[in-house]
């Protein structure tokens, strides 16, 4: 197998190859053999989900190859592995099959000087070589023996044989006349050949740094931008030139020559800061932003998105970080919908410019709807740049270069994202890349705040739909109520409230929580609460109330319980009865500003036992007094006892106005920074005699 593999590597000449085994009804591929790349390099692809958006799985899912041309293809089809990898190369994705079923797949790698396109010779050496590898898989599997490796082999690339006429003293002469050191490391990254120019430039002796990894017998090299700057050199087999210094103050200058056996490097004193004139500068210019702020931001991005909740979060994200990554001055972010480009946010643009682009439709002439049309990113590095593909165009802003970039989710462009810049942007492949990648994490996020915004608001026009739309003000009362749900999430909840006028002189209260946070639970309370309606408008008494509306609930067989206190007040005897299930006490503010905690016999939670029964108590009603039902969102909160938790909003409401109802209520949730469940609270206040 190692050496079908080899071979499908040199045939195609390829420059890397990794084979993986799909186990029988496994849902993953494993990495087993690759070539020419350190162990390290593939760890994030040892393992491979055959769902994930990944080319290998992509390639054995669909059953056929897979195959990206460069890095700007990669960010955008597999944002993921260009954020990992964001080098030049090409690599084709095969499944290894055989009897119909995949076995396995197959990636290989080309150096980044190769075409855009896959050639004939190159796809029929592949396709042979996924053959060989599929027949020996399936004989592998035959025996038993396909299974998950520890960790995959290393294996040598097969070079092309070279011809060296020199002898090895001419050669070592010739080493010697070359100003500064020369090394060479394997394709582990090990030391195997170390000049002493090269030595005294490091600082270390031979012995020292032969077999050695550079970042371990060098500490001072084990830094980010030096690390991605060897992965650079291994994966694009494209020369690499940068700048270090070595401890204390020793600039020096590194150039690693890759191919796939390994890299050859020429270690020269400089300065990295200053270069070497006027070309290393326009290659700064060029390079874009940093390879470790990149990575820095885009963790950042990456976590902040995940918390994100709905679009205006993922817009302000969005800003807060790829602005200062990139760079960019001001940035613009709009999404498709009903075939027009609507603006979502904006960032460093006015709103008034912005309002001009509000709203177009998708068959604009305009880079933004192009690129959605496309799902290929646009780069205008000039005004003038812009205006030769988009002759109508007319310059509004004061920006000197654009990057209109596409934001995909679920494999289509759902809007647009524009970045400017003050400063003329060249755009190098690499930042390119960089570009698609990140923005990538953005029109994911995008779709799932969309989808949040639906949900958050389907959910609570069905909550708001089960609650009583208005209250009935009967002659001698006023009322107020208040809902809140605990944080800020999509959870809906199972809290209610109901004022019900019996006759002209008797009303009905009602309180009560279901338990649970879901649109089952919403659903649920609407039949708890029509069922306390129902029954007390055909007269029955408050323990009657609940001891049927228990019963409707065990019959349901819902899986779930819930609290209520139900209160009867007669305003002509100027009494109130209550009953509970299960349900905290309600609170009563006399006229004086006393209050009184309205104890109730306890009853079992509704939905428990069919033949509960439920006991009743009545209290005074005096004129000028005020009652207060609520849910234990109002008074829970963590170590504090329910009692003590009571007593204190007791003391709130004995502090309020009782002239204001609707203050009231604000006052006493005011008090709760943050609930750790829903809050309904009912406020009921009996008119002054005369």
């Amino acid at each position: 197998m190692d050496a079908a593999l080899l071979d499908v590597v040199d045939d195609s000449g390829a420059s890397r190859g990794l084979l993986y085994v799909l186990p029988p009804s496994g849902d993953a591929l494993w990495l087993v053999a690759l070539t020419g790349a350190p162990r390290e390099m593939a760890l994030p692809w040892a393992r491979v989900g055959l769902s994930e958006p990944v080319a290998v799985a992509d390639a054995v899912r669909r059953g056929e190859l897979v195959w990206v041309g460069d890095i700007e293809e990669m960010a955008r089809r597999y944002p993921r592995t260009s954020l990992v990898l964001p080098y030049p190369f090409s690599l084709a994705a095969a499944p290894l099959t055989a009897e119909g079923a995949a076995v396995g797949g197959l990636v290989l790698l080309w150096p980044g000087s190769h075409p855009a396109l896959l050639g004939d010779r190159e796809r029929a050496a592949v396709d042979a070589g996924c053959r060989r590898l599929g027949r020996l898989l399936h004989r592998v599997a035959g025996d038993g023996g396909l299974c998950p490796p520890d960790e995959p082999r290393i294996l040598p690339h097969p070079l092309r044989t070279r011809a060296v006429s020199a002898e090895a003293g001419e050669l070592a002469a010739y080493v010697a006349r070359l100003p500064g050191g020369a090394c060479a490391l394997d394709m582990t990254g090990r030391f195997t050949f170390v000049t002493p120019g090269a030595a005294d430039l490091l600082g270390v002796p031979v012995e020292e740094l032969v077999g050695a990894l550079p970042w371990e017998a060098l500490p001072w090299m084990d830094v980010p931008e030096i690390e991605d700057h060897y992965r650079s050199a291994v994966v694009s087999e494209q020369p690499t030139r940068f700048g270090a210094v070595r401890p204390p103050d020793r600039p020096l200058i590194f150039e690693l020559y890759p191919d796939p056996s390994g890299i050859s490097v020429r270690i020269t004193p400089g300065d990295p800061l200053a270069g070497t004139g006027p070309s290393a500068a326009a290659e700064r210019l060029a390079a874009g932003p940093g390879r470790a702020g990149l990575l820095y931001h885009l963790m950042h991005l990456a976590a902040t998105l995940t918390e994100a909740v709905g679009v205006q979060d993922v817009v302000n994200q969005a800003a807060d970080q790829l602005m200062p990554a990139l760079g960019a001055k001001a940035m613009a972010l709009m999404a498709a919908r009903d075939g027009r480009l609507r603006m979502l946010g904006h960032r460093g643009y006015d709103a008034e410019l912005m309002a001009r682009f509000d709203d177009l439709p998708l068959t604009a002439d305009t880079p933004a709807a192009r690129v959605v049309d496309t799902c290929t990113p646009h780069f205008f590095t000039s005004f003038d740049e812009l205006r030769r593909l988009y002759p109508r165009a007319v310059q509004l802003d004061d920006k000197a270069s654009w990057a209109f970039l596409p934001l995909v989710a679920s494999g289509r462009a759902i809007g647009s994202l524009v970045l400017a810049y003050d400063r003329p942007q060249h755009f190098p492949p690499s930042e390119r890349a960089a570009l698609t990648a990140l923005v990538a994490l953005v029109g994911q996020a995008l779709e799932r705040g969309r989808l949040y915004d639906t949900q958050y608001t389907v959910a609570h026009q069905l909550q708001a739909a089960l609650l009583p739309r208005r209250l009935p003000t009967p002659p001698g009362l006023r009322v107020a109520a208040r809902y809140r749900p605990s944080g800020h999430g999509m959870e809906v909840g199972g809290d209610f409230y109901d004022l019900i006028r019996l006759d002209d002189t008797t009303v009905a209260a009602a309180i009560g929580d279901v338990q649970g946070h879901d649109v089952d639970a919403a659903a649920l309370m609407g039949q708890v609460r029509t069922a306390v309606h129902g029954h007390a408008m055909a007269g029955s008494s408050p323990a009657d109330v609940l001891s049927t509306t228990n019963r409707l609930l065990v019959d349901l067989d819902a899986g779930r319980f819930a609290s209520c206190l139900y209160a009867h007040l007669d305003l002509v005897r100027r009494t109130a009865c209550l009953a509970s299930a299960g349900h905290p006490p309600a609170v009563l503010r006399h006229p004086d500003g006393r209050t009184e905690v309205l104890h109730v016999p306890p009853g079992l939670l509704l939905g428990i036992e069919a033949d509960t029964t439920y006991q009743a108590a009545a209290f005074p009603l005096p004129p000028g007094s005020v009652l207060v039902l609520y849910t234990d969102g109002l008074v829970e909160r963590p170590g504090l006892d329910p009692d003590e938790a009571v007593t204190a909003l007791a003391g709130h409401l004995a502090a309020a106005d009782p002239g204001d109802l609707d203050a009231v209520a604000d006052q006493l949730i005011g008090h709760v920074s943050e609930p750790v469940d829903d809050i309904a609270l009912l406020v009921i206040g009996v008119d002054p005699a005369g």
